[in-house]
């Protein structure tokens, strides 16, 4: 039987080892065995504001662009992925879909799931085409594709002089379209800012270009996808659009990829988390309690603060420390060519550590006390360049609980754990009860399995595409989905009230076929709130009946939110006027 099962079929197995802690054993970076490692820094002083750059100074006008841009699920082809999606505070800024969702499984460098080298990432986005119809991608089929590395946290970001674990978004913007230095220093978060958006695993169709996402913002209401908005950041769209938001941040509504960076950076600065129990405390207020004051000394004394020390715990420098061969991921290497460097990883800043489960680059440590394991045994593998301080700690047991103790409430800031300002945020399309739901049964074809729908994308009034897919069904053969105001049965159809679509299924085999449809779904008052039920149907002479059938899809039709004036969403269906509808095929 060729059925590849992608990863929501296959065994969690992967998932019990993922609930790692990416910070305390973080990514340390590139030191060669030969190098000594640099004295221990001083005792954490004040964490002051991330510096700016001379091109790109804050204003409260950026900051609220940039805080709806980064919580925009409208930058992704699907509308499902926002910057803030992988960068939930309360997860210490990094994604907790890592630890929750088989959908963040990626099988590493040898392309083979349920091995050794799996890799947690996160979930992104249906390998896809321009007009929305989704592509087999060798690993993950028609379903989100993941990660090749665990998300690293947003918060503290604007300090670091380059981004990403292997620092490749360095320290100039230089405009993706002009290949013009806009900013020449100090602009590694305008320079990481415009990464995932035309990433095609993160947030895009393939090829995607720039001018398609100016286009949509110019004609999208801001977060009109969102279910809720803090008060103040709907206070401060207030009703806007995005060409008038860029015209308040930056003197003339024109939208382009520079200024969306620069706005995004802007608001991603504002993270900082400087007001921990272990702040409060070096600042005069409450002492830490015995337990985490002996914990800090541990981490002092056993060269934990060496690369996790100064006021962001972190020195921000790159080190292989021995969570995998080096060979499984070159991290810094890739970008520098230099020895030292190979399988060296960002060392990570411990703030909201205790938030960050799973931890490292590969989301292999699944919780903190385990990251304790991992150093106090001095790694799991060697190399010639590996840090020369992870050797075998033999920590006492008591050392372990006074060195978590000092890690968990100390170094947690209880605005990000609270999602309080400036970490207040808003609830996602992709977090809520909105996604198209598959329940029920259907009728299996000549493999053995129903056909599984995919359905993730938002069903909103006006959309110009809502994407259905089908996959493990038979190769070759003709699909029909049909969707219908009620159940419409495990016999195809001839007709449905709101959509009947016919296609050929791409792939080989009795389970190797998949396809797609893109649905428009008209800008009508009388649909907002209807509750819509479709299946597919796949001609299949070995399935009872000739026909395999998935299970039953069901949708509700939403408004989302809208500007006065302004497109639902654009994308060249929504006018910013309702439309007449009528229950005809699409």
């Amino acid at each position: 039987m060729n059925l590849r099962l992608p990863r929501t079929f296959l065994s969690t197995a992967p998932l019990q080892r993922v609930l790692a802690l990416l910070v305390v054993a973080g990514a340390l970076s590139g030191a060669v065995a030969a190098q000594g490692p640099p004295p221990p820094p001083p005792p954490p002083g004040p964490l002051q504001p991330p510096p700016a750059p001379a091109g790109n100074p804050l204003t409260p006008e950026k900051i609220l662009l940039g805080k709806a841009l980064f919580w925009e699920e409208q930058l992704s082809s699907t509308r499902t992925v926002a910057c803030g999606t992988c960068h939930i505070p309360a997860a210490g800024a990094s994604d907790p879909r890592t630890a929750s969702s088989p959908l963040a499984l990626h099988p590493g460098a040898d392309g083979l799931f349920e091995t050794p080298d799996d890799v947690l990432g996160s979930p992104g986005v249906p390998q896809s085409l321009a007009d929305g119809t989704y592509v087999d991608h060798p690993d993950f089929g028609i379903l989100e594709q993941a990660t090749g590395r665990r998300g690293r946290p947003a918060s503290e970001a604007g300090y670091a002089p380059s981004l990403f674990w292997d620092g490749r978004a360095g320290g100039a913007l230089v405009d993706p379209e002009t290949l013009e230095v806009v900013l020449a220093s100090g602009a590694a978060l305008e320079s990481q800012a415009l990464v995932p958006i035309l990433n095609s695993t993160e947030m895009a169709h393939g090829a995607r270009e720039w001018s398609e996402v100016v286009s949509r913002l110019q004609s999208a209401a801001p977060l009109a996808l969102a279910e809720s908005l803090p008060p103040a950041l709907e206070d401060g769209i207030g009703g806007r659009s995005y060409p008038e938001l860029f015209a308040s941040a930056f003197g003339t509504p024109e939208i382009s990829p520079t200024r969306i960076a620069m706005a995004i950076a802007s608001y991603e600065r504002t993270l900082v988390s400087n007001e921990t129990p272990l702040d409060v405390a070096l600042s005069g207020g409450p002492a830490l309690t015995p337990l985490e004051q002996q914990g800090r000394a541990v981490f002092a004394n056993r060269n934990c603060a060496v690369c996790h020390g100064g006021a962001l715990l972190s020195n921000d420098a790159f080190f292989y420390t021995g969570v995998r061969p080096v060979q499984e991921d070159l991290g810094r290497f890739a970008e520098t060519g230099n020895i030292g460097d190979r399988g060296a990883m960002r060392t990570p800043t411990l703030r909201n550590v205790a938030l960050r489960a799973p931890y490292m680059h590969n989301g292999e440590i699944a919780t903190l006390s385990d990251v304790v394991d991992f150093y106090d045994r001095g790694g799991d593998f060697d190399a010639p360049n590996k840090n020369p301080l992870i050797v075998p700690l033999n920590l006492l047991p008591q050392e372990k609980a006074a060195l978590l103790a000092f890690m968990t409430r100390p170094l947690t800031d209880p605005r990000a754990a609270s999602e309080s300002a400036p970490f207040d945020r808003p609830r996602l399309y992709s977090e809520g009860d909105r996604i198209p739901f598959v329940e029920g049964v259907g009728i299996p074809g000549g493999g053995g399995v129903e056909p599984r729908v995919v359905a993730l994308e938002p069903a909103f009034a006006g959309s110009p595409g809502c994407t259905v897919g089908v996959w493990a069904a038979l190769g070759g053969a003709t699909a029909v989905l049909a969707i219908d105001d009620s159940d419409p049965g495990l016999t195809p159809p001839p007709g449905a009230a709101f959509a009947r679509e016919e296609v050929t299924l791409s792939g080989a085999g009795a389970t190797g076929g998949w396809g797609s449809v893109s649905l428009p779904i008209p800008s009508d008052l009388a649909l907002y709130g209807t509750s819509w039920f479709g299946r597919w149907y796949v001609t299949d002479p070995a399935a009872a009946g000739g026909f395999a059938v998935s299970p039953l899809l069901r949708l509700t039709i939403f408004p989302g939110r809208r500007a006065p004036g302004t497109a639902i969403f654009a994308d060249g269906l929504e006018s910013g006027t309702t439309v007449a509808w009528t229950a005809t095929a699409l």
